[in-house]
């Protein structure tokens, strides 16, 4: 999704309209989204501190690859709800887990700055590649607080700064210029580039009234064999850049298309495609 300014009923359910589009082709690219983002997934299901037995909230879970991860590390005694805003992604999860035998997984349509959960309810929480997207951020936080128990943990996985995200900053620049909108606060509330600031993501968490914060900053490049496949990638399953080009008439799509391509190119190498990303794992405490 491109940058979200407000709450109202009518942009969440554009917002949800978007992911279910998309659904489909992030389930789709999960062969390539897993090798990426494979062992930042690890750590972070190791800062939230996920052991077996534990019982855990997924927070924007999408079509569910970091949900199995979790299952498989809680056990048949642990459990796992994986929510999301877009009930179509989140059939994706569920056929997911049931392909890969898992009975520890549930899910359930819930919106990140509302979740529909009990409070003290798990002992650990975590959020992939979700927060940054939200339109509250703050309220996001202080429902996962709401959510775990006293001394549980929690993750959350957003992109860094606009500099060590190169490509995701290309994306959504060149897509805005395209578009004739106006290049955007990277930093705008639910932007893919929200919480990079230094120290944003760290002052919400306290915010929120966690305790034990840490964040980490982890190197995540996305390795292809060519820029094409990086764009296939996108084209399918990157909501955000989507939803703005869209709009657009086929002539100029393909235009913002052919620019975007050209602007990835100098991240070949001869080995393939490998563009930056930097990703920050924020851990606390309740």
């Amino acid at each position: 999704m491109s940058a979200v300014l407000n709450n109202s009923p009518a942009t969440k359910d554009a917002i949800r309209e978007q992911w279910n589009k998309q659904a489909r082709g992030w389930n789709d690219s999960g062969a390539v989204i897993r090798p990426w983002l494979h062992g930042a997934t690890q750590a972070m299901l190791g800062m939230a501190d996920i052991k077996a037995d534990s019982h855990v909230l997924d927070v924007a879970a999408g079509a569910g690859d970091q949900t199995l991860d979790i299952a498989e590390r809680v056990g048949r005694d642990g459990s796992v709800l994986a929510t999301d805003l877009s009930p179509d992604i989140l059939l994706y999860a569920s056929r997911q887990a049931a392909a890969a035998g898992y009975r520890n997984i549930k899910t359930r349509v819930s919106e990140g700055e509302n979740l529909q959960v009990e409070d003290v309810s798990f002992d650990a929480v975590i959020c992939r590649l979700g927060l940054m997207l939200f339109s509250d951020p703050l309220q996001g936080l202080r429902e996962m607080l709401r959510a775990v128990k006293p001394g549980g943990g929690v993750c959350t996985m957003v992109f860094s700064t606009p500099q060590t995200n190169p490509c995701v900053a290309i994306l959504m620049s060149t897509a805005l210029k395209h578009a004739g909108l106006p290049p955007p606060d990277p930093y705008q509330p639910g932007g893919l580039l929200s919480l990079g600031k230094p120290g944003l993501i760290d002052e919400l968490f306290q915010k929120a009234g966690f305790s034990q914060i840490a964040t980490t900053k982890v190197a995540a490049p996305f390795r292809l064999p060519a820029v094409k496949d990086y764009l296939d990638f996108i084209k399918t399953s990157a909501a955000p850049i989507i939803q703005i080009l869209e709009r657009l008439e086929p002539p100029k799509r393909e235009a913002a298309w052919a620019e975007i391509e050209e602007k990835l190119k100098p991240f070949e190498t001869g080995a393939g495609w490998e563009g930056p990303n930097e990703l920050l794992l924020t851990a606390a405490r309740r």
